[in-house]
């Protein structure tokens, strides 16, 4: 099958060639044929040598490879990605614990599926496109999921509303593409979670924090603990379920809270000593009265792109300094940055900075990132955004 063709300029090949799946428009010579983004397209060298094979799309990165080999796409290589994918989870992930039901069965780059995120509820499949390229294989990917997982497999959901390019003239619904269930109870290293993937936030609940709560849980026994940001309560529940003696979750969202309380009550009844507080994070640090044996921050992307990464490394100081300020001398301050174009570098920097500020004796205790069924390819680093610290918190600089 003749495909349309890209050629680069001379010297802006060697990103491919070391194995990196972005082609930037920056880079384009010269184009061959007609180009309709989500096409397959040939990617060449300035002297014709074959790069790669990848999903056009108009924007700054211009083609996502899907293949280094001059193969077709076809339904027998996307079956293998997802065979890859699934057996990644079942043999060095979470799929095969008996205690664990929810995980991240496609992590784009890092999957080699470029463009997509899948995560599993407990039989129900998620599906995520950040590509048109991906999005057009929709259904042949869906009837993938349907043979890989049988009779376990009750529904697929795609929720792509929001993760199309804007550019994209697809006027893309929220969808059903197998099943239908609005929400669901999912089972995370015994903890019990009611997830809404229709209405909730990303798939519906923040898989990538799985092995970091367990950290926390281990760190929570006989602790006040404040869950800022705290949404449906997944570190709250953790922090618990290792003892805290008493657990504040804090989430502007009142719906959030009202979720937090049920998971909550799901796991240890009404009379757990929790209490959802609904208030923006950075106020309620300024106001409660409670001083905390241990706080974890978990806030929102600050950043999406570099035009914002000044304001939002001074958003996570002046975060960070403020819970340095609420916290009791000798506690535990776990804090974390989703953006991907904040450095781990330079948020620890801006961590530092709010340490020196507040005034505070600090160890780093933990460096945390995301979890294997979150896997980053080695040739695109891009793909690690998720990075935390647990830091052991004592008095005031003498």
């Amino acid at each position: 099958m003749s495909r349309s063709k890209i050629v680069l300029k001379s010297g802006k090949d060697q990103s491919l060639r070391r194995y990196h799946p972005w082609v930037f428009s920056g880079a384009i010579k010269k184009t061959y044929g007609p180009l309709t983004e989500g096409d397959l397209v040939d990617v060449e060298d300035n002297k014709g040598e074959f790069l790669g094979v990848g999903h056009y799309q108009p924007g700054s990165i211009a083609v996502r490879i899907v293949s280094f080999e001059p193969v077709e796409p076809d339904e027998t290589f996307w079956r293998n990605r997802l065979e890859q994918a699934w057996s990644l989870r079942h043999t060095s992930g979470p799929a095969g614990a008996p205690d664990t039901n929810v995980y991240r069965l496609v992590y784009g780059e890092g999957d080699l599926l470029p463009g997509l995120i899948i995560d599993y509820y407990n039989g129900m499949a998620v599906m995520q496109f950040h590509s048109v390229g991906m999005y057009r294989l929709r259904e042949t990917l869906a009837a993938i999921l349907k043979d890989l997982y049988g009779d376990k497999l009750t529904g697929i959901y795609d929720k792509s509303e929001n993760t199309l390019p804007f550019k994209a003239d697809i006027k893309q619904k929220n969808s059903w593409l197998y099943g239908k269930a609005k929400e669901g109870e999912v089972t995370e290293y015994g903890n019990r979670f009611l997830v809404n993937w229709v209405e909730g936030q990303k798939t519906g609940f923040f898989i990538d924090q799985r092995e970091n709560r367990r950290l926390i849980s281990t760190l929570s026994k006989g602790k006040k603990v404040l869950n800022l940001f705290g949404y449906t309560g997944g570190f709250s529940v953790y922090a618990l379920r290792g003892g805290a003696e008493q657990v504040h979750t804090v989430d502007s969202s009142g719906h959030a809270i009202q979720l937090s309380r049920t998971n909550v009550e799901l796991n240890f009844g009404k009379d757990a000593p929790h209490k959802g507080i609904v208030a923006d994070a950075f106020d309620y640090l300024e106001t409660a009265e409670t001083k905390y044996d241990l706080i974890i921050l978990d806030p929102p992307a600050f950043a999406k792109h570099n035009k914002v990464l000044h304001n939002a490394l001074q958003g996570y100081k002046r975060l960070n300094e403020k819970a340095f300020r609420r916290i009791q001398s000798g506690g535990i301050l776990a804090t974390f940055s989703c953006s991907q174009v904040v450095s781990r570098e330079k948020f620890r920097q801006s961590v530092f900075v709010a340490a020196a500020n507040a005034g505070r004796h600090v160890q780093i205790l933990y460096q945390l990132t995301q979890p294997p069924d979150h896997p980053v390819s080695l040739f695109h680093p891009e793909g690690e955004y998720l990075k935390g610290l647990v830091l052991k918190v004592e008095g005031v600089k003498e």
